[in-house]
């Protein structure tokens, strides 16, 4: 990432796991306290696993959903999760794969049957499950909430965008774009889309109908073009892809862009 100061630095990035019902109550910090079994009883819903990196700094903070690729919650989507609390964020990252066994790959044919397997509304309750979950605690602003997806992820949030009236703020970066832009009139909060230039299979024509049918509906779409990166310019582990210069300004743009999105919200 860029260099530059932050409102915190890596040693003051506070990391745990979570866990909790999919599409149910969740249960509060008191409601756990006052329930001896609260740890141990074994829920009948789906469960949400995941990751929440938050700084560890007194007052609220607001909350973000950052969804991984298809490679699985790897070791570069929790630096981007660490580096997006040391902006001020708190950070929900779920596991998609949860109910695959959690799998994390680097192999792409591997990843490309996880993805094949994932059920588009099951991970659209679990990321809305994870905007409950943010609501329940302390240092989280209520229902100041962002989703930031990557890839596959970035698919997600579009639509997950499109659901949850309470957002605030949507970022996908590198994603094929559905095969129509209807969607979006249903979108409910400002959306950013990093476009990877080199990135064939989506075409000018889609970007020239997304903006168009966005001015149609009154949405606000931002649409930034990295010409010549391709997909996953972001990743620092996919040397083959990974372009730095590229990855630190669609990560200044994400940052500015939440925070006018943030800032903005009543």
């Amino acid at each position: 990432m860029a260099d530059r100061t932050v409102p915190f630095t890596k040693e003051h990035i506070g990391t745990g796991s979570v866990r909790f019902p999919s599409g149910a109550p969740i249960p509060s910090a008191t409601d756990s306290s006052v329930d001896p079994y609260a740890k141990t009883r074994i829920s009948k819903e789906a469960q949400v696993e995941g990751l929440m990196f938050w700084p560890q700094g007194t007052g609220t903070y607001p909350g973000l959903v950052l969804l991984h690729e298809s490679w699985g919650l790897n070791s570069q989507v929790k630096d981007m999760a660490s580096h997006l609390a040391g902006e001020g964020f708190v950070v929900l990252v779920p596991n998609l794969y949860s109910r695959q066994g959690g799998m994390v790959t680097a192999n792409a044919e591997v990843a490309a049957a996880l993805e094949a397997r994932i059920k588009e509304q099951e991970l659209l309750q679990d990321i809305n499950s994870c905007c409950e979950f943010l609501n329940t605690r302390d240092h989280v602003k209520r229902n100041i909430h962002g989703v930031v997806g990557l890839g596959m992820g970035g698919a997600l949030a579009m639509k997950f965008a499109c659901q949850r009236k309470r957002l605030r703020a949507a970022v996908a970066f590198y994603n094929a774009l559905p095969g129509s832009s209807d969607f979006l009139k249903d979108l409910y909060c400002p959306l950013l889309y990093h476009r990877a230039g080199a990135d064939r299979s989506v075409t000018d024509e889609q970007i020239e109908q997304v903006n168009r049918t966005a001015k149609e509906h009154g949405k606000r779409v931002e649409i930034r073009t990295y010409d010549k990166a391709p997909p996953a310019f972001c990743n620092e582990t996919r040397p083959d892809s990974y372009r730095q210069h590229e990855a630190e300004q669609a990560f200044e743009i994400t940052i500015e862009f939440l925070l006018e999105c943030f800032r903005d919200a009543k």
